[in-house]
């Protein structure tokens, strides 16, 4: 899986599970913003990702994990 490929992936999954529109998830969005997510839906988007990805996100990663962009790059590392 290409980046592009990756993005478009993790934009359309985050945008079906949270209710928000693909336009809105930009690479310098921040996350938790734009998704409104609250302490338990993170833990949510955390577990949809590492299911669709098949990776495991470390808690002091996540941290680091504030924008969309920071997060494809995550991902790209590692699928």
């Amino acid at each position: 899986m290409n980046k592009n490929e990756l993005i478009a992936k993790v934009n359309s999954v985050l945008a079906e599970e949270f209710e928000v529109e693909e336009s809105i998830i930009t690479p310098e969005a921040n996350i938790k913003q734009t998704l409104q997510l609250d302490s338990l839906s993170l833990v949510d988007m955390v577990a949809l990702i590492e299911s669709e990805f098949g990776v495991k996100i470390q808690p002091a990663d996540l941290a680091q994990v504030k924008t969309f962009d920071a997060l494809y790059d995550y991902l790209a590392e590692r699928v």
